[in-house]
């Protein structure tokens, strides 16, 4: 067990056998839980099954098939557990098994070519294989080096696949394998273990072993020692594979994986990255590679023989379709000579361009092009071969690709006649009894076409080419162009994304990371809104007046609740309105910002009074852009009204006791302004107050309210109302009089707010005793 707690454990299943006086191995392997007591290295368990006898029963059962006759037990569970107990890597038990060589002759046993190898065992092999050289290396090492015919027997059965992963560890092809034992893999250079690998092309006609040879060697062209990389780049080692590709008896999948060995020589990171790399490559055109010179060299050798093979006129074998016929296919040989020619083009180097003209393969790869015009995978790689043709620093290769082979010519001519052709010598016909149907390559031309407009702006050469041709103009103003103008999605109104070259995706879960919302300011605004109740209903108004007492760190909201809210509002997002969620806006109104949509929205409405005047100094700093007449609009409306309800007790300046929610009043008629009262206002006895009353028997003026005198009478205004609602005696009435320590109040929030100059000070004060008297 993992746990040992006095009282609370029982005894393990594991430990009640090894009590025993006579268990065999059997009833210790069936025990359930003998690989999580291996794991919690119980000192028992470990200590019997690290015994010699023990460790050989283990191989045993991995190097030797259960008779016929067997249990299943014997069959499938013992060999699964004994490979457990030798991957949990105990050091005790795998030093048993690496330092003893009777154990390790039995262990290689298995691959002796009298033994069945099957493909469960082969498995349970490698695993334990792969395990001693990472956790046993030196010693593992110096048996193999002592026993060298094991390498001999790894090539043999390399169409195994488990074989061939403890084949490419062995050599040092591996990225992961012998940081720190450098020295002990320099023996393997020194063998001819690459010529045993290459030759395995010759002597099997099985597609899994010309598979796992690739493979294997391409392995070794990416990761292996210098030694080995130097001997496999070598022109005698790359004759000697093209000898074995180009024989007339070997299968076509011999060719096939010959070529996947070259374009890794070419470009090692192609074949490393899997498909997805190379279509990638494909589409954007990637940078020129470089290659060892003597490689390329040794490739241009066999050149010609190899692009013999692209000739299909003497093919006879026929493939229906369900557009037509196809006589003969393409097959997978042409499509990989076509995509080795296209990664040479990316090399750059300027012999195997003179080649490539000389023996008329890109011409021939064209014609390959339109010929089968439902092959996608060939139009990918023709479309990369005429790309590295165009953007060459040769201008021979350019000139080959405009005027020798004629594409320019050849597209427009395609895209006159845009069906298939019935009645041809060509190899793709259509159905007879049947519509032709639409060529599938207009999509690679019409990219290949831009690609020309783009790189004749430029180059004066393909400019002129392309000028001197007026069906090509004709062409590009008629079809062309009103084709992109089609195809741009950055202009479709269903809302398609603007970035597709950016999705290198292979599920929909992630296209979140490639949405447009700002989830940090998605979740500041609902966190607001929420806050503030703009999605309460009015009998949660109590709920939201508590969560304005919470600090800002209570309102917390990530990225995974923004994903949430975002899936089930983005269906309900009102266009029509000017805030949305998915902005970076601030789209809430607080505070003074309320009080100005209020005053621009309608000419009933007024913000109440901060029952606190720093609060209310801050409102009159934030309204200095509104204009006189909004002011006197307000000050018009503004009366008093006995119908009004009461609003929520204020606290007199100076409590620290947190700001109550303040409802927002409009007046019921805009024409009657003696019944307004403004909000947070108490009404006093007399039914008037004296500085309202004050206010709305004042004149109208038309002058302009400057930025000092806006501020003051707003200051008046609240501190007026400090005063009145925070004074000892409920209502002041007009024959009383402010007393000395209201004025001198006064005084100092007036010298907090810093007016602009002592004269103000002094007006502001005049201001109060007029209104007082």
């Amino acid at each position: 067990m993992f746990w040992r707690m006095a009282g609370l454990s029982t005894a393990s299943p594991v430990e009640t056998i090894l009590d025993r006086d006579n268990f065999t191995m059997e009833e210790l392997l069936d025990e359930d839980e003998i690989i999580q007591e291996c794991k919690a290295l119980n000192s028992r368990l470990i200590n019997f099954l690290s015994g010699k006898a023990q460790v050989e029963q283990l191989v045993r059962y991995i190097v030797e098939e259960a008779p016929e006759d067997a249990e299943k037990k014997r069959t499938f569970k013992f060999p699964f557990i004994a490979c457990e107990i030798f991957t949990c890597e105990v050091d005790s038990i795998l030093k048993t098994l690496v330092e003893d060589e009777e154990l390790m002759s039995l262990l290689f046993s298995f691959l002796d070519p009298n033994n069945s190898h099957g493909n469960l065992l082969a498995g349970y092999f490698s695993k334990v294989v792969v395990c001693l050289l990472l956790r046993k290396t030196g010693p593992f090492m110096q048996y193999v080096q002592a026993h060298q015919e094991i390498v001999k027997k790894l090539v043999e059965l390399i169409g195994i696949t488990s074989i061939m992963e403890v084949l490419i560890r062995l050599i040092g092809a591996d990225e992961h394998m012998y940081a720190n034992h450098v020295d002990a893999m320099q023996w393997i250079e020194e063998t001819d273990v690459l010529e045993m690998i290459v030759d395995k092309f010759s002597s099997s006609d099985s597609p899994e072993v010309h598979t796992n040879t690739a493979e294997t060697l391409c392995a070794i062209t990416r990761f292996a020692p210098a030694g080995l990389s130097a001997k496999i780049c070598s022109p005698s080692f790359i004759g000697r594979l093209f000898c074995h590709a180009l024989e007339d008896s070997r299968p076509k999948s011999v060719l096939v994986n010959s070529l996947s060995i070259c374009i890794s020589l070419l470009d090692p990171s192609r074949i490393s990255f899997g498909a997805y790399h190379s279509y990638n490559r494909q589409m954007t055109n990637g940078s020129a590679v470089t290659a060892n010179p003597e490689t390329v060299e040794g490739m241009l050798e066999s050149l010609g023989d190899l692009l013999k093979l692209l000739d299909v006129s003497s093919a006879e074998n026929l493939l229906p379709t369900t557009y037509g016929k196809l006589q003969p296919p393409l097959g997978k040989h042409r499509l990989k000579i076509v995509e080795f020619i296209s990664v040479l083009l990316t090399v750059g180097s300027e012999a195997a361009e003179k080649k490539l003209i000389d023996f008329g393969a890109v011409q021939r790869i064209i014609n390959l092009f339109f010929e089968y015009p439902y092959n996608n995978f060939l139009h990918h790689h023709v479309e990369t071969i005429i790309i590295s043709c165009l953007e060459s620093k040769s201008s021979s290769l350019r000139e080959h690709i405009l005027r020798d082979c004629d594409f320019v010519g050849k597209i427009i001519q395609a895209e006159k006649n845009f069906t298939l052709e019935a009645g041809t010598d060509k190899p793709t016909s259509p159905a007879e009894g049947k519509s032709p149907p639409r060529i599938g390559s207009i999509g690679h031309l019409t990219r290949i076409s831009n690609k020309l407009i783009q790189l004749g702006n430029n180059n004066s050469v393909i400019q002129e080419h392309l000028q001197g041709i007026s069906e090509w103009t004709d062409w590009y103003m008629s079809v062309l162009s009103n084709r992109n103008a089609v195809e741009n999605v950055s202009q479709w109104a269903c809302g398609r994304p603007t970035a597709l070259h950016d999705r290198n995706r292979d599920s929909d879960e992630d296209d979140f990371q490639d949405r447009d919302y700002d989830v940090a300011a998605l979740a500041n605004n609902l966190s607001q809104a929420f806050r503030y109740g703009i999605y309460n209903n009015d009998d949660d108004m109590e709920e939201v007046h508590g969560s304005l007492e919470r600090d800002d760190e209570d309102v917390y909201f990530d990225d995974e609740s923004a994903e949430v809210v975002i899936s089930s509002l983005r269906l309900g997002d009102d266009h029509e309105s000017g805030s949305s969620l998915f902005t970076n806006s601030n789209w809430f109104a607080f505070g003074e910002d309320k009080d100005r949509e209020a005053n621009e929205q309608s000419t009933g409405s007024l913000a109440s009074p901060s029952p606190n005047a720093e609060e209310d100094v801050k409102n009159a700093d934030e309204d200095y852009n509104m204009t006189a007449n909004e002011d006197e609009d307000l000050a018009d409306t503004a009366t008093s009204s006995p119908e009004a309800e009461a609003e929520p007790k204020l606290e007199p300046v100076g409590t620290e006791k947190p700001v109550e929610w303040v409802e927002w009043r409009e007046s019921l008629d805009a024409s009657d302004p003696s019944e307004v009262l403004p909000n947070g206002e108490l009404e006093s006895e007399s039914g008037n107050n004296d500085l309202d009353a004050a206010e709305s028997s004042s004149p109208s003026t038309n002058v302009t309210v400057t930025k000092d005198e806006h501020t003051d009478a707003a200051l008046l205004a609240s501190l007026d109302e400090n005063l009145s609602i925070g004074s000892s005696v409920p209502t002041q009435t007009e024959s009383e009089n402010p007393s000395s320590s209201a004025s001198s109040s006064v005084d100092e929030k007036l010298a907090e707010v810093g007016g602009d100059s002592n004269k103000d000070t002094a007006d502001d004060n005049k201001g109060i005793e007029q209104m007082s008297s």
